[in-house]
Parts: structure tokens; sequence; C-alpha cells
């Protein structure tokens, strides 16, 4: 039970409550009964003011003071007169008034305001009261005596004991109340946590299109539901690509794998062939056999893109170098399909990255442009040295690519014409590998590449390196 979140909060709200309710109720009535008992001095200190003038006129006048207190009427208390030596004198006890309970001797000499309080004489008496005294002093013979006035308690008591009845009564009701509230409250606002908790376990890989419910989007548990909801949106995406990336790549492997099985079956359904037919079988398997190296080889650089912690193997080198070197490889390639390669004046560039992952990105680039590029074109390489980065420029004059079909060009497996792909020469992937993993180099070593303009007269790919 109390392993549960409403349980918890419900505790805690009633033990804050119960602190809070504690330290009032003891407030209230600590300052209940001081103002009761300011009250009560207050009252006393007025009648042993009046008494005290009487009994003084009294023996001014050489009057007696049983006298002087038969004029004095104070219901509820009772007032006295006492000689030196402690003796009563007088006495006047008004209506309701308590019995006469002088105070501790020895009395004091000083004519200052002194209160007392005398406790039950027995356990079930209730007979507390409170008193106050005074010196007074006879001017003609400088007699002493002391003015008492007593008043009983019970009164008081009467009423701290009903309000601790009161407080008793109310602090524990108003705790069950607020737990019973709290519980329900707890229940009622944690009712879209247990609604996502219930929808959650019924997501699985095979609905991950299901969505927790969304009760309130503007409090914390919406904002917390919207933000599982974006997880599960990325999730469902991710496996979505997995699954495409998975049956693409199946297809791709089959395609060279299916040729390899068919030349080997047809040379091997004839016992005596020629040694030509031999060599041309083992020319497509040597051929199929390339393609299958190069679409294993890309998909285990993607692989290591997507465990998101790539290995760099970084050295310092020129980046104009590496460009030459490429383009003089790819100039080898343009040169089959008559194509016209241009590299532009390269400026020294110093770089610090990764030399073989920076020439596969540059090869991939290049690769494309050719392929795609009409026999007799125009492809052309230039480098521009900015103040924070590198921009490498890779055009072409091929048919390029359709506006709707732009924004997938970098998906994986993803071919614009999927025909001209598989005519493809075997040396290259055809498998629509190049350009994904061209970005995801340049992404390593915290640059971008972008298709920048493409139309019927041509493509240009825009590489940005930022500058080391």
């Amino acid at each position: 039970m109390f392993s549960s979140v409403r349980s918890r909060l419900t505790l805690w709200y009633v033990g804050a409550l119960s602190i809070v309710l504690i330290a009032f109720s003891i407030g209230v009535y600590v300052l209940l009964a001081r103002s009761l008992y300011d009250r009560l001095d207050a009252r006393l200190a007025s009648t042993l003011q009046a008494t005290v003038s009487a009994v003084k006129h009294a023996l001014a006048e050489q009057d007696t003071v049983t006298r002087a207190l038969q004029d004095l009427h104070f219901p509820n208390q009772t007032i006295a007169v006492l000689d030196e030596d402690g003796r009563v004198l007088a006495e006047k006890t008004g209506i309701a008034g308590p019995p006469l309970r002088l105070p501790p001797a020895p009395f004091s000499s000083s004519e200052e305001i002194r209160f007392y309080e005398s406790p039950e004489s027995q356990s079930d008496a209730d007979d507390s009261s409170r008193g106050v005294f005074q010196r007074v002093t006879d001017p003609r013979t400088a007699a002493r005596y002391t003015v008492v006035v007593v008043q009983s308690l019970e009164a008081l008591g009467d009423q701290l004991e009903l309000l601790l009845e009161f407080l008793y009564i109310v602090v524990p009701l108003s705790l069950i109340l607020a737990g019973l509230g709290g519980w329900f409250l707890a229940r009622k606002s944690l009712a879209p946590v247990v609604a996502m908790s219930e929808r959650a376990q019924r997501i699985s890989v095979e609905n991950l299109d299901q969505r927790l419910p969304v009760i309130n989007p503007r409090d914390e548990l919406g904002h917390l539901a919207a933000t599982f909801n974006d997880l599960l949106a990325r999730l469902s995406m991710s496996f979505a690509q997995q699954r495409r990336f998975m049956a693409d790549a199946s297809h791709e492997l089959r395609t060279p794998l299916s040729a390899i099985r068919t030349a080997s079956a047809v040379m091997l359904q004839q016992e005596d062939r020629e040694q030509s037919e031999y060599r041309e079988a083992l020319t497509i398997v040597e051929q199929e056999a390339r393609r299958l190296t190069r679409i294993v080889e890309d998909m285990f650089v993607l692989a290591r893109a997507d465990a998101g912690h790539p290995t760099l193997q970084k050295s310092n080198f020129y980046l104009d170098e590496l460009i030459a070197e490429s383009a003089r490889a790819a100039a080898v390639l343009a040169s089959q399909k008559h194509l016209h390669f241009e590299t532009l004046p390269l400026p020294e560039a110093p770089f610090s990255g990764d030399e073989g992952l920076l020439r596969q990105m540059l090869w991939n680039l290049l690769n494309n442009a050719i392929k795609y590029s009409p026999d007799g074109g125009r492809v052309q390489i230039a480098l521009e040295s900015r103040s924070t980065h590198y921009v490498i420029t890779v055009s072409d004059t091929g048919s390029g690519i359709p506006p709707e079909l732009q924004t997938r060009i970098f998906e994986r497996f993803y071919r614009v014409d999927q025909a001209r792909a598989h005519t493809a020469s075997a040396t290259q992937s055809g498998a629509g590998l190049g350009l994904p993993i061209a970005r995801w180099i340049a992404e390593v070593h915290g640059g971008r590449i972008e298709l920048r303009r493409s139309d019927p007269t041509g493509s240009t790919f825009v590489a940005l390196l930022p500058r080391t």
C-alpha cells in the first residue's frame, strides 16, 4: 500500500497538515490562555486598587477596615485585610466568590502588587484560585496591613478545557477529512499517469503507431505524455527505417547473389564447356562479388554511423592534396564515358580529420556525378577556403533530380532512377548508399553536405567542412 505514489502523497499531505494544525492549536491555546489570564489579572488589580483606596481612606478617617469593606461589592471575588502577623482582620466574599486562600508567607515588605496562584486543595476539589495582594501602611500608627483579593480559576479552566475538547475533536476530524480528500485528489491527479501506464503496457513493436493519451496538454503530465509520444514517434520511425533498411539490403544483396548462383548453375549443368564460357562465367561472378563486397562495406560504414560512436583515425593533412588525388582517380573513370573532367585551382587547405573517410566522401560525390552525367558531359570539382570553413563543390551536367524527390536523395537505398542504377558498372555500388555515407562522413567531421542546385542542366552538391 505504501509503495504507491498516491499513498505516499496522501501521507505527506496529512503529515504536513497535522504539523500545521498541531502548531496552530498550541498557538491558539497559549494565546487564549494568556489573554484570559491577562483579563483576570486586570480585574484582580482593579479590585485591589479599589480596596486599597477604601482601606487607606478608612485609616485616614480613623475608621475600622471592616467598615471599609462593607461598601465594596465585587462578585466572583473575595477580599480580605490581614495584619502584620497574617491574621484576617476583615473579609468579604462576593456572589460565587471562592474561599479565601492566603498567599504563601512571609509576605513581601514592599508595597508593590504581587500575584500568586493557589492550586487545588484536593485532586477533585476544583478550587484553584488566583490572587493578588499589596502592603498598606497606616500613616498614624505605622501599622502594616495586607490587602488580598482572590478569584476562582474554575471559569477560566472550564473555558480552556472546552477549547481543548474542541481541538481534540476538530484536529483529528480535519486530518481524516484531509486524508480522504488528499487520497481522492491524488487519485484524480494521477489518473492520467495510470492511463498512460496502461496504454504503454499495450504498446509493443507491432503497434508502435499507438500513442499515450494526453488529457491536459498544458500541465506537467500532459507535457510528459507529449514527450513520450514524441519518443514513440522517433522509435516508430527508427524501427520503420530499420525494417526498410533490412528489406532494401536484402533486395540489394539478393541481386548479386542470384547472378552468382545463376552463372554457377548454368556452368555446372554441362561438364564439357569451352574455356571462354568458363571465363565469361567467372567474370560475371567476379563482378557481382565486387558489387557484393562494396555493398557490405557500405553497410558496415552505416552500421558505424548508427552506433553513434564513430572511431576516427585523425591525422593532419592538406585537403587540397586529397581532392587532387581523388580527382585524378575520378578523371580516369570519367574518360571511359568521354566526360570532360575539370578541377579548378585548389587553394592550400590544411585540415585535421580522418583522411580515409574523407577520401571515401569525395569519391562517392565524384562517382555519383560521373555515373549520372551523359556521355560527353562535364564534371567539375572546386575548393574554396573561407574564414571558418572549407567549401567543396561537385557539379555535373546530368538530367537533374525532380524537385519532389530532392528531399529523399540522402535516404539509404533510395535511388532516383532504379533502372539506371541496376545497369551501372559493377565497380560502383548502385545501391543508393553513396550519398548517405558521404553525409555521415561530413557530419562526424562537424560539417554537412547539401544539394545546392538541381535542374535539367545538372546538379551541384556542396560539402562544408570546418577549418581546424
